[in-house]
């Protein structure tokens, strides 16, 4: 039995560690601005648009986020979010920005109870999580103050019952954002609800806010924080919210002749509910790849 744990277990890790080594290489990356950097744009602009979740960059980043210290034992959970940006361009005055974030997370065991305790300790699940798709309609021209909205979503396409809900979920999301000098300022909010799914499930009503603030350096070069608040609002008094607090730093590379964001962060959970299993600090690295696209001749 232990050797059929132990096979399990190093499987598990083994593709844990390699999704984490590959994105240790570099680290972090967003979304980008109204205006639409071309093929040549410079490091500045690219830093901008990166950084706004409504603009017409094309991008494809790739999100890992290790949740440490889970549980009694200790454990960590890595999330590797893959989420392209292709922005379309609905008529003159609106684009339409679909991200659609699908995970691939390996869950540690967190929870006392199961008799074998070495298997408690060491083995886990991986496999693929909910799908969140969200569709923002923006505004193409361009404002001091930029903004979007549009309906969010949840599937429930989890490959095992403890990496997702078992719920549809459909809610709002908005975002807004100034882009003053060097810095970004903004914040991404949605609300989900389910509204179908699995009976012997839990009913999904929470909230997600992120605020963003990033400051831009020379030569690419950028600081940002970008924590994710949560909020369980089916849950009890004092166990509703998780509210992570830190940030750290980025660069626009060139891999060949790809432009690249990357970035690296840490958030330490300043509140988290007493209740569930929840992580005491993040550790985010985020690679994505930049498409710049072709400007439309003008007529």
């Amino acid at each position: 039995m232990r050797e059929g744990i132990e096979n399990g277990f190093t499987k598990a890790t083994v593709a844990r560690l390699a999704l984490t080594a590959v994105l240790s290489i570099v680290a972090l990356g967003q979304a980008s601005p109204n205006s639409t950097p071309g093929p040549g744009a410079s490091t500045e602009e690219l830093q901008k648009a990166t950084q706004n979740p409504v603009a017409s960059l094309i991008s494809v980043p790739f999100q890992n986020n290790v949740d440490e210290n889970i549980g009694p034992y200790a454990r960590d959970r890595n999330t590797l979010n893959i989420q392209p940006v292709i922005p379309t361009q609905l008529s003159k005055s609106w684009n339409l920005i679909p991200r659609i974030i699908t995970p691939l997370i390996y869950q540690p065991f967190v929870s006392p109870g199961n008799p074998d305790l070495y298997a408690q300790k060491h083995l886990g699940t991986f496999g693929l999580g909910d799908i969140q798709p969200t569709f923002f309609f923006a505004s193409s021209k361009p404002s001091k103050v930029i903004w979007g909205a549009g309906p969010a979503l949840l599937l429930p396409t989890a490959t095992d019952d403890s990496l997702g809900s078992g719920k549809w979920c459909i809610g709002p999301s908005v975002v807004a954002l100034v882009q003053p000098g060097h810095f970004t300022i903004g914040a991404l909010a949605s609300n989900l609800w389910s509204f179908a799914g699995s009976s012997d499930r839990a009913d999904v009503n929470t909230l997600s806010l992120q605020y963003f603030v990033n400051y831009n350096l020379s030569k690419g070069w950028f600081l940002t924080s970008a924590p994710i608040l949560s909020a369980n609002w089916n849950a009890s008094s004092g166990n509703v919210w998780l509210v992570p607090f830190g940030g750290g730093f980025g660069r626009i590379f060139k891999i060949a002749n790809q432009p690249v964001n990357g970035s690296i962060s840490a958030y330490y959970n300043v509140i988290r509910p007493d209740t569930l299993p929840s992580p005491t600090w993040q550790l985010r690295m985020q690679l994505a790849l930049l498409y710049p696209r072709i400007p439309k001749p003008t007529k």
